[in-house]
């Protein structure tokens, strides 16, 4: 079993200081911040998921990511937003699990906390009996101390004046000498009853006092231990998000191995293509020689497609390559 060490280690030589005891509570509330302060830590972080989830799943769900892709590709990208979405979702899931926790804290804190209330309402009343005896206590021994010195000096003065004074002077300083001794034996009694009381009230301080610190050491092992596990459980808590998270990409990066760039490439020609031939090369067409050729009284019309090459027109040795048009000549003799 373990060694306490409040017990032995917070006592002071003053009877009533309670310096050992406010170092412990003060310990203790420190500790219940602390404890509170990772509650907080987690509701938090818990928002922050929360947050984080909700905008992958609108990202996932309303933000186009490659919608004309086509064939393998496109199935990689549904299945990329399908998981991310997933992903999305576990977030949200972990926001939910951080909350419970920070809960579950809140409870251990509050549970704590009532427990250690009934011993400080004890401790706070037995240190409020033990200041209060302790000041009659030094109040009784203030007045028999001042007892003893009215009875020292009524003695002086019956041996000062033994053959100084009257019988009748005399006899009232025997009087007053016995008054101080009773009052003295008075003072004396109730001295004595103070410290008796006070030393019952001291012993029984000094059991509650250890009892309160074997039961504050106790409660701050728990606390160290509990916040020591509930932490422990937050980094699993996160790495196993980290897990599902990759679990998610490992699926999209499965979905891209069977992305196949040829395949790709024929849907696309398959769903898309728009013919084999190419056009024709488009060929110089002489005007006149097209009206030469032309029937009389017809309009030839244009043959679509490729044509077929037309005739040079002939000429004589003299005659200009071209006739002329109004008496103009196209082309000057040389």
């Amino acid at each position: 079993m373990r060694e306490t060490l409040f017990k032995d280690n917070f006592w002071s030589t003053d009877l009533v200081s309670t310096a050992g005891y406010d170092s412990i509570t003060q310990h203790l509330n420190d500790g219940r911040k602390n404890c509170k302060e990772f509650e907080d830590f987690l509701k938090e972080r818990a928002c922050i998921e929360e947050k984080y989830g909700k905008d992958l799943i609108n990202l996932s769900r309303k933000k186009p990511c490659g919608q004309t892709e086509l064939n393998t590709l496109k199935r990689a990208l549904e299945v990329f937003k399908q998981q991310v979405d997933i992903v999305g979702q576990s977030h949200i899931q972990l926001a939910q699990t951080l909350r419970e926790e920070a809960r579950k804290m809140e409870d251990f804190r509050e549970k704590q906390k009532f427990h250690r209330k009934k011993i400080e309402l004890i401790m706070d009343a037995i240190h409020k009996n033990r200041n209060l005896q302790y000041k009659k206590t030094l109040e009784a021994k203030r007045l028999y101390e001042q007892r003893c010195r009215d009875k020292d000096e009524a003695e002086q003065a019956v041996h000062r004046s033994a053959n100084l004074v009257t019988p009748k002077q005399q006899e009232k300083l025997f009087v007053k000498l016995a008054q101080t001794k009773t009052a003295l034996e008075d003072s004396d009694r109730a001295y004595q009853t103070n410290i008796g009381a006070l030393e019952k009230i001291r012993e029984e301080w000094q059991n509650e006092h250890i009892k309160a610190c074997e039961f504050f050491e106790s409660q701050e092992c728990e606390r160290i231990n509990y916040f020591r596990n509930a932490l422990w459980l937050h980094v699993n808590q996160l790495s196993e998000e980290c897990v599902k998270n990759d679990n998610s990409y490992e699926e999209i990066r499965k979905s891209l191995e069977h992305c196949s760039i040829e395949k790709d490439i024929e849907s696309f020609v398959s769903l898309r293509k728009t013919g084999s031939l190419p056009p024709t090369p488009v060929v110089y067409e002489n005007y006149y020689n097209a009206q030469k050729n032309a029937p009389a009284g017809r309009n030839q019309a244009a043959i679509p497609g490729r044509r077929p090459q037309l005739p040079v027109p002939s000429s004589r040795p003299m005659d200009p390559e071209y006739s002329t048009i109004d008496g103009y000549s196209l082309i000057h003799h040389p």
